[in-house]
This record gives structure tokens, sequence and C-alpha cells, in this order.
């Protein structure tokens, strides 16, 4: 009986430090997030009520000036639309339209073709933004492939498709879908192997056909994966910048400008930090908003 009384200081000394362990582990990540990441945001919120710039030693307190601003500027407008139309398109590509692709390369009607088709979905996604923003350039132009190919069924287009307003948003829009559908298609299928096949083939016992089964097995059994691309798809439209910056820099005029774009022209070509931090502070909120409305959405789903 004293034994046992005994040992019980030593083992509690010796589960002690071991607590301790999984922390240690994650304190160099808690370090890099709060310096990397979340003293900057909180620096952001500071710098919102000021109006400074980096070569100037002024820093005026302004209040609600900068949000006054940015109410009151019509390129954010213009900005916000433009990138209201990168969500939708984005969701209408890369969440739906990537997969249906996906269930269809997953058939059995094409599996001794699935490999190649997979390859060549995928391989615009290994190509830079830069090589490809040069490649639609070029495609784009007056005499590129486009109107090459309008021309030959009687049209008569000599402008280039980046260089008019009404089509220069779109024509970002058209890249940017070209460019990434392959990575979703592919997070899709990988979330289809995982379905059993015995799930398929009891619904085709009943008497499903595929586009039914497309929507009693693989929708429900994807749910997951659904949701992981359309919080990444909405935000990534929120936020893109690489995209219209190589291929228009927001132009002609501010057409095709982004938030991220304006915020970048603002911060480092005029020199309007203060401004700068409001609009990254929209952009925040807007994508904790979406995707909080998105969780709550998967939530409700589970619970019906």
């Amino acid at each position: 009986m004293n034994e046992t009384v005994s040992m019980q200081p030593s083992t509690r000394k010796q589960i002690k430090p071991k607590s301790l362990v999984p922390y240690l582990y994650v304190l160099p990540v808690v370090a890099l997030m709060g310096t990397f990441v979340y003293f900057p945001m909180f620096q952001n919120f500071y710098y919102l009520f000021h109006k400074f710039s980096v070569f100037s030693r002024t820093f005026e307190f302004i209040g609600l000036g900068n949000i006054q601003t940015m109410i009151s500027d019509p390129v954010i407008g213009t900005a916000l639309w433009n990138n209201v139309l990168y969500c939708i398109f984005s969701v209408l590509f890369q969440v739906v339209l990537s997969l249906i692709v996906a269930s269809i390369l997953e058939d059995k009607l094409f599996h001794r073709i699935a490999t190649p088709l997979r390859s060549m979905f995928f391989l615009p996604v290994l190509i830079s933004m830069t090589v490809v923003a040069l490649l639609f350039t070029q495609i784009y132009t007056p005499k590129g492939l486009i109107n090459s190919f309008i021309n030959l069924f009687g049209g008569a287009i000599k402008t280039g498709w980046l260089g008019r307003t009404d089509t220069a948003i779109y024509s970002t829009i058209a890249m940017s879908q070209w460019h990434s559908m392959g990575y979703t298609i592919m997070l899709y299928i990988v979330a289809i192997q995982k379905i059993p096949a015995e799930m398929y083939e009891a619904a085709e016992i009943d008497g499903a056909n595929r586009v039914q089964r497309f929507f009693a097995v693989t929708m429900p059994q994807v749910r997951e994966m659904l949701f992981v691309t359309m919080v990444t798809t909405v935000s990534g439209a929120f936020l893109v910048f690489n995209d219209v910056y190589i291929l228009t820099k927001g132009g002609p005029g501010n057409s095709s400008v982004t938030l991220a774009v304006y915020m970048y022209n603002m911060a480092f070509t005029q020199d309007r930090m203060g401004y700068a931090s409001s609009i990254a502070i929209l952009m925040l909120i807007i994508c904790l908003l979406l995707a909080f409305i998105q969780k709550q959405g998967l939530r409700s789903g589970e619970v019906d």
C-alpha cells in the first residue's frame, strides 16, 4: 500500500513534462502566424484610421476619413462588381462544372482514356500564371486566335479583347478559369475515388441512371470536398490579383480592376497607405462573412 502511494508523485512528474510536448511543436507555428499574419492584420486596423506615406514622416489621424472616401469612391464599386463576376464564374466553372467533369472522367465509359484526359485538364495548372498571361495576350490581340476564328464565320472584329472596356474583365475571367479548373477537377476525382463502388452498384440495381446516381450518390458523398472547393474558390475570387495585374493591370481605365489590384495601386503607385489599409479591411470582412455563410450552410445541410 505504501509503495503504491509513494509511486504516485513520480508518475505525475513523468506525465507533466510529456503533456507540454504537443505545445512545443505548436509553438513555432503560433509564433510564425502571430508575426506574419495576425500582427500585420491588427496593425492594418490601426493604419485604417490614419493618413500617411512611406516617403514622409507625417502620420495624421483622420478617424473614419478613409472609410468615407472608400464609400464615395466609384472605383470601389467597379472593383467590387468585378470581384462578384469573378466569384459567379468561378463557382460555375471551378465548383459546379469541375464536379461534373470529374464525375464523367470517373465513369466506366471513360475508364480506358481517363488518365490522358486527367493530364489534359491538369496541365494548365502546372504552367506559371505569367506564361499563361503572355499566351492569352496573344490570343486576345486583334489578329489573335479568337478573332481569326470568329472572322472565319463572317465576323468583322478588328479590336483586341483586352483593349475594350466591355470585354476586358470577361477575357481575364476566362483565362483564370482555364488555368484553375484542373486543380478542382483533381480534388473531386480524389473524393469520388473514395466512394465505395457498392453504392453505385446498389443504385444501378434500383434502376437509377447516370444522372440519378450523380445526385443520389456522388453529390452527398463529396459534400465535404464541395465545401472546401466552395470556400477556396469564393475567397480566391475576392482576393484575385495576379491574373488581373499581369494581364490588364486593371485596365483599360478601371474596367477590369479588382479590389486587390486597386489596393496595390493605392499603396504602391499612389502611396496612399491608409486608404489601401481600408480596402484591405474591406476584403477581409467580405471573405470572413462569405466563409461564415458557407459554413452555416454546410451545417444546416448536415442537420437536414
